[in-house]
């Protein structure tokens, strides 16, 4: 089977409006461009970070977001993410952006206060009309998600990237982390993968127009809603899905709430086309160094699928939440979900054990 990688050159660009088409400056983009997470894992572990008794979650378990307590009622998220252009319009491009780095304060049930634009771009090698459309969908999404934009900082640098620093707010006994996964915990996943398999796709000239489009959407989708009725269920435990993948994240629970993650890949939601692209070879390159970070803590089924196999693995950009849902629960939160009408194909994908051989068992 051939394989692609998302840094290849785009052949299947689209000029926007504006005359900008953001691809063209791009070899890889999105979560995809994350730095492996096996060599990230490397230098992480070799740094000390200092403790303090207000910091309600560190990096120690790889979680979404640092939270600090300012009183008994209050406590701080503080997050940021940035990355270059996923998509050819730059307005899309910054709700994109917009969209995945709001995405940690509500995987950790907050409510997002305000923002810091974080944009390095080059009016010497695109025009400075690019830089005002990526500011302002970037602002749409800040301001779907009921923060403030309040500043941000811009480098002379391109290809162009663009993200948010931002701060939220929670109650520190309503902490959602990604360490407090229960065995029996029902695992939801609120929408559906093949970000990867479809930006590929594009490139390649294979997916369709309706099925990139589909996924551009996706990407657009706040997990704000996701995020309320979680917390309505007393969830204790969730991620947000982006460049490691599902299984990349999964095992972040796993490991951090020492217990093992089930998942049933015969429910897994996918966007239109990801199988029958991956079924074709074209599978980005980011999934096989996801694949690689996993190692040996998952035990794959031997009669696995292996697209299915490979999709557990695709980068996610701007991609869903991962919740353990109380198993009491879990029926009621995902009929609410799919009522919500922006997660149609929200699914129940597994389930949490306790902790036996490996961090993941992948049916």
């Amino acid at each position: 089977m051939s394989t692609t990688d998302t840094n290849t050159t785009d052949t299947n660009t689209t000029e926007t409006s504006s005359g900008i088409d953001l691809l063209k400056t791009v070899e890889y983009g999105g979560c995809s461009a994350k730095l492996s997470p096996t060599e990230l894992a490397g230098i992480l572990s070799q740094l000390n970070f200092p403790s303090h008794p207000d910091l309600l979650v560190d990096i120690s378990t790889h979680d979404d977001a640092g939270v600090y307590k300012i009183n008994d009622e209050t406590a701080l998220i503080f997050t940021t993410d940035f990355f270059p252009p996923v998509c050819s319009d730059p307005e899309e491009f910054g709700e994109i952006a917009a969209s995945n780095a709001l995405s940690d304060v509500f995987a950790m049930g907050g409510k997002a206060l305000m923002c810091l634009n974080l944009m390095m771009y080059s009016t010497k090698d695109l025009p400075v009309q690019g830089f005002a459309e990526i500011l302002k969908g970037g602002h749409a999404k800040v301001s779907e998600a009921g923060a403030l934009v309040v500043g941000g900082h811009t480098i002379e640098d391109h290809p162009p990237k663009f993200g948010l620093a931002v701060i939220g707010t929670v109650h520190p006994d309503k902490i959602v982390s990604n360490s407090g996964a229960r065995p029996g915990d029902k695992l939801i996943l609120t929408k559906p993968l093949g970000i990867g398999a479809l930006i590929s796709g594009h490139r390649e000239q294979l997916a369709s127009d309706e099925a990139y489009r589909n996924a551009v959407e996706q990407m657009k989708l706040l997990n704000r809603t996701g995020a309320e009725i979680m917390c309505q269920y007393d969830t204790c435990c969730a991620t947000d899905i982006t460049g490691f993948g599902l299984l990349g994240h999964a095992r972040e629970i796993a490991n951090g709430s020492k217990t093992t993650l089930r998942i049933n890949t015969e429910t897994l939601p996918l966007l239109d086309e990801a199988y029958d692209l991956f079924d074709d070879g074209c599978i980005p390159g980011a999934a096989f160094r996801n694949l690689q970070y996993i190692g040996d803590d998952a035990i794959f089924r031997d009669s696995l699928d292996y697209n299915l196999k490979m999709l557990t693995c695709d980068a996610q950009t701007s991609g869903g939440l991962l919740i353990c849902a109380p198993a009491e629960s879990a029926n009621d939160m995902l009929a609410e979900l799919v009522a919500s009408g922006k997660h149609p194909q929200a699914s129940i994908i597994g389930e949490v054990l306790p902790r036996g051989e490996t961090a993941l068992v992948i049916d």
